[in-house]
């Protein structure tokens, strides 16, 4: 039996979980999430124990994998609707910056143009610093639209390793490469 399908989902009190078919909705304090799995894994909400169980039809390798997944996946969304996900970013280099105009993060990545991008529904982004190094914060409760859509603005400009300017991750560290040597001698 898969060792992270086994283990069953613990809900807060103040998380709301029903169960239609295949779909799981769970609403809390941060938000509302809906998913559909896949028809052969079953998804059980104990109201005694306030816990979900996750359970397969057989042990054929691609059901084990969907157990773990599943279960994982539930997890998930048990915590973004209670805690929420975040992704710190951060743009390095002379005059790029980023803010929030209406619904659309604007970057200046040292391109000709401005680059906006439409902030998807449920997600919010929060700038620290406008200015250089400018900060901002991807956060919401589904952990796969913040990852995304976190890795979109990072590709909007990744960081380059001779001066390590572009967008990055707060925590992620830019392997440097050394400029061009010069020579001191005369020809």
């Amino acid at each position: 039996m898969s060792r992270i399908g086994k283990q069953p989902v613990k809900v807060p009190n103040d998380v709301k979980v029903s169960i239609s078919g295949n779909t799981l909705n769970i609403d809390g304090s941060k938000g509302k999430l809906s998913q559909t799995f896949h028809p052969d894994i079953a998804i059980e909400y104990i109201h005694q124990d306030k816990q979900i169980v996750v359970k397969r039809s057989s042990d054929e390798k691609y059901h084990r994998a969907l157990h773990g997944l599943t279960r994982s996946l539930i997890s998930n969304m048990v915590v973004g609707v209670t805690k929420g996900y975040s992704k710190n970013l951060e743009i390095v280099g002379l005059g790029y910056n980023a803010k929030v105009q209406g619904k659309d993060l604007v970057l200046l990545l040292g391109y000709t143009h401005p680059v906006s991008l439409e902030i998807p529904k449920g997600i919010k982004v929060e700038v620290t610093n406008p200015t250089n190094p400018a900060k901002f914060t991807v956060s919401g409760p589904d952990k796969q639209m913040v990852g995304q859509f976190s890795a979109v603005i990072r590709n909007m400009r990744p960081p380059e390793p001779y001066k390590g300017m572009g967008v990055k991750y707060e925590d992620e560290v830019i392997r440097r490469k050394a400029g061009k040597a010069t020579t001191s001698g005369a020809a």
